[in-house]
């Protein structure tokens, strides 16, 4: 992870990043001792970028703090190193540290995942209609926020499972996003092999954690993690790659095939369903007769009551016939008691 040092008032940076830069073993060793949990774990402050910036305000000088965080977040951890670093920064360097804190774009952590679909599988129209859609997000930044935004759906869900933050993955995933230089893009990419089969690739920031934070104290976390069978935050980070294509390529696929629509209703449906108050196969169901007819809240109210005067009719008729079996079974036994009698 990378914790930022912000420094203003910098007289001369070129000989503030050189003395910075030559610190580097006193200013790790001290922002070591402050963390030496992650330290003792393997992990700690591992190296120091210096970068110049350029802004409206005059020239800023930008110290990354390199920091293996082995299993969890740290976040923090990062946070501290930043705080107990920053007297050393002021006095190397002559000028004013403004803002210590982590970034949550994560370009030491990038996690990749490909996967390739069969030709036969999915036939040359959707392959096609796939690569399209792919090209129209490249190239359009209103399709793009849509297309990485279906990405970050399924992704989120695990996150949330798994007690991390999705909101920190999220902005670090939009960002990465605009760094290709040109302009906002997909984090998925799309191609034919030598085969004509479709090939898919996903390259975005990761920053989880399986360790500490919420992890460790919320229940449903554990289990989540217990269910995953993941064992790092390595091993989660590339479950979640894996998510996050899996995803996207459902959604192109839908799109180009039947219609992204015809999900989305049948999602509707189901919340309808539910509001009206639908209760266990009740939901599914309505939630059938209503992709079949209208999707509204008033055919909902309509076909739920019609279901439950199906089901009342089904359970009279039942009762009923419950009463005819005893009293049949009941005449059996008296015909066999008294068959012999006049």
């Amino acid at each position: 992870m990378i914790g930022q040092i912000q420094v203003v008032n910098v007289r001369d940076v070129a000989a503030a990043t050189r003395k910075i830069l030559a610190s580097k073993r006193r200013l790790k060793e001290m922002a070591n001792n402050r963390s030496s949990t992650v330290f003792k774990l393997g992990g700690g402050l591992k190296d120091l970028e210096v970068r110049t910036l350029d802004t409206r305000l005059g020239k800023m000088l930008v110290v990354h703090l390199l920091v293996d965080v082995r299993d969890a977040m740290w976040a923090n951890c990062i946070n501290t190193m930043a705080e107990a670093l920053a007297p050393a920064i002021e006095e190397l360097t002559g000028g004013k540290v403004r803002l210590r804190i982590m970034s949550n774009l994560a370009l030491k952590r990038l996690v990749r995942a490909r996967a390739v679909w069969n030709r036969k599988t999915l036939g040359d129209d959707v392959i096609n209609g796939i690569l399209e859609a792919h090209a129209f997000a490249e190239a359009d930044p209103y399709r793009c926020a849509t297309h990485n935004k279906g990405i970050m759906n399924s992704i989120d869900a695990v996150l949330i499972a798994t007690g991390n933050d999705f909101r920190s993955v999220e902005a670090g995933a939009h960002a990465y996003a605009t760094m290709n230089g040109s302009s906002y893009s997909p984090l998925t990419h799309y191609h034919k092999d030598r085969n004509g089969n479709l090939v898919g690739t996903i390259e975005l920031p990761m920053a989880v954690g399986v360790v500490g934070g919420s992890t460790r104290v919320n229940p449903v976390a554990k289990v989540s993690l217990k269910i995953l069978g993941v064992e790092s935050a390595n091993d989660l980070g590339k479950l979640l790659g894996c998510v996050g294509l899996a995803s996207n390529f459902a959604a192109l696929r839908a799109l180009v095939a039947e219609g992204i629509q015809a999900g989305h209703m049948k999602l509707h449906a189901k919340n309808i369903a539910i509001a009206v108050g639908a209760h266990g196969r009740e939901i599914n169901v309505v939630a059938h007769r209503l992709v079949r007819s209208d999707v509204s809240y008033a055919n909902a109210v309509h076909l739920l009551r019609e279901l439950r005067q199906e089901h009342r009719r089904k359970l009279i008729k039942k009762v009923k016939m419950k009463f005819v079996e005893k009293e049949h079974k009941l005449a059996r036994k008296l015909m066999k008691k008294y068959r012999h009698t006049t």
